[in-house]
C-alpha cells in the first residue's frame, strides 16, 4: 500500500525535498508519552542528531521530551526551539572547549563523559567559570547488537566510552575534582536494534556493574541507557510506530533499578524515522543492457544512508498507477555508490514522476551535504502544506 501524499502540493515545490507527516510524528510522540508514563522514574530525551529540522524539533519539544545533543550546534538548536537547558544532556566522544563552555553557560543537565582527559578538561573549564558540572560516565559495556557494523557503539573495539575495567578509578577521580559532580552512568550499544534481547543483554551488564558499585558503597542517581530502538523500513505504513511498549517493558523486566534512581533514554530514529520521506522527481528513464534505470534529481547528497550503510528504504512512485516494472533507482551524483535501490518494483516510471523514498525522517535531511556543489534539500511538514 502506498503512503498518502499531497501530490498536487508537491508539484508546486522544487525537488528534491523532505516531507514530514506531522500526524505520524505526533502519534509516535503520544505513544512514547503513554508507554513511558507507566514507569514513574523514566525520562525520555530526543536524540537531536537524528533530525534537527526546526519545525520537527518544535513538535518534539512540545511533547515534553528533553534533548540529547552531541555537539554545540545541537545544543544551540535545542535551546533555540525551546528545550529547557535542565533537560539537555551532552554526549559525544570529542567535545571541543567552546562546546563544553556553551553547555556550562546554559547550565545543561549533564555532560556524558567519555574519557579521563575529557573529565579533567570539563573540571578545568567549570572552575574558570566558578561552576560545578554534572557528569555521567559513558561506560563501554562490551555488548554487541544485531545491527550494521557501522552503527554498533557498545563493543570494546569501538571508540566510545570508558572501559568497564576503568570505571572505579574514574569515579574515584571525579570525587577528587572540585568542579564536577558525578551523578550517573551512561550506556549506548548501537542503533536500528529490533531484537529486544540486545537491550536485555545491556540490562544484565548494567546490573553487574551496579552490584559492583554497591559493594563499594557508591550510589548512582541516574542510569542512562541511550536509545537504539529501530523502525520497520520495509513496512512504513503498516508499522509506522515502533514497539515502544515492548522496549520500555524490557527495561522494566530486566533492569534492577533502585527505588531512588531515574532511568534516562535517548531515542532518535524511532521518534522521527517513519514520519519523513524524501520526495524526488524522475529526470530520465534509461534502458541499460540488462536493466533499466530510474534516474532521480535526488542523490546520495540528500540521503546518504544507502551509500553509507547499504541501508534499505522503501521506494514508491506516487504519481503512477500503471503496472509495476523493475528499476535500479539512482541519483545524479558522480559516484557509483549513488544508488537508492536495485531491482526495485515500481509502478511504471516516466520522466517527471514523483518518487517517495520512505522512512527517511532520521539521518536524512540532517546528513545532507553540498557535494558536487549541490544545494541542500528543503524540509516541509504537512502543517505547512494543509
Amino acid at each position: 500500500m502506498k503512503g498518502v501524499f499531497p501530490v498536487g502540493k508537491f508539484r508546486e515545490l522544487r525537488t528534491p525535498f523532505y516531507y514530514y507527516d506531522t500526524e505520524v510524528l505526533r502519534n509516535t510522540l503520544a505513544t512514547i508519552r503513554v508507554e513511558a508514563a507507566k514507569y514513574e522514574n523514566y525520562v525520555v530525551h530526543y536524540a537531536v542528531k537524528a533530525n534537527a529540522n526546526p519545525k520537527v524539533l518544535t513538535i518534539i519539544r512540545e511533547s515534553g521530551m528533553g534533548a540529547d545533543c552531541v555537539s554545540g550546534g545541537e545544543i544551540r538548536a535545542a535551546i533555540k526551539t525551546g528545550f529547557p537547558a535542565s533537560k539537555i544532556v551532552f554526549a559525544g566522544v570529542g567535545k571541543a572547549d567552546w562546546e563544553i563552555n556553551l553547555g556550562l553557560d546554559y547550565g545543561i543537565f549533564c555532560f556524558n563523559v567519555e574519557s579521563v582527559p575529557e573529565l579533567e578538561v570539563i573540571n578545568e573549564l567549570a572552575a574558570a567559570r566558578g561552576k560545578v558540572a554534572n557528569v555521567a560516565f559513558r561506560i563501554n559495556p562490551n555488548v554487541g547488537a544485531h545491527t550494521h557494523a557501522n552503527i554498533t557503539t557498545g563493543l570494546a573495539e569501538n571508540k566510545f566510552g570508558i572501559s568497564m575495567e576503568d570505571m572505579d578509578k574514574v569515579i574515584e577521580l571525579a570525587g577528587n575534582l572540585a568542579n564536577v559532580k558525578f551523578i550517573g552512568l551512561h550506556f549506548h550499544i548501537g542503533s536500528q536494534i529490533l531484537d529486544m534481547g540486545d537491550f536485555a543483554a545491556l540490562c544484565n551488564r548494567v546490573n553487574e556493574l551496579q552490584n559492583k558499585l554497591d559493594s563499594c558503597g557508591i550510589r548512582i542517581e541516574h542510569i542512562n541507557v541511550g536509545g537504539g530502538l529501530g523502525i520497520d523500513y520495509a513496512h512504513p505504513n503498516r508499522q509506522s510506530i515502533p514497539d515502544f511498549k515492548g522496549y520500555f517493558e524490557t527495561y522494566d523486566n530486566c533492569l534492577k533499578l533502585r527505588s531512588y534512581q531515574t532511568l534516562h533514554f535517548e531515542l532518535g530514529r524511532s521518534v522521527v524515522g517513519q514520519c519523513g520521506s524524501l520526495i524526488s522527481k524522475v529526470l530520465y528513464v534509461k534502458q541499460g543492457t540488462n536493466k533499466q534505470f530510474a534516474i532521480l534529481d535526488a542523490g546520495m547528497t540528500d540521503l546518504i544512508r544507502p551509500a553509507l550503510y547499504q541501508a534499505y528504504h522503501k521506494i514508491e512512485n506516487i504519481t503512477s498507477d500503471e503496472k509495476p516494472e523493475t528499476y535500479d533507482v539512482v541519483g545524479p551524483i558522480c559516484e557509483s555508490s549513488d544508488v537508492f535501490g536495485k531491482a526495485v518494483d515500481l509502478n511504471k516510471v516516466k520522466r517527471g514522476d514523483l518518487l517517495a523514498i520512505r522512512s527517511a525522517g532520521a539521518y536524512g535531511e540532517i546528513m545532507a551535504s553540498g557535494y558536487n556543489c549541490r544545494e541542500l534539500p528543503q524540509g516541509y511538514t504537512s502543517d505547512d502544506l494543509f
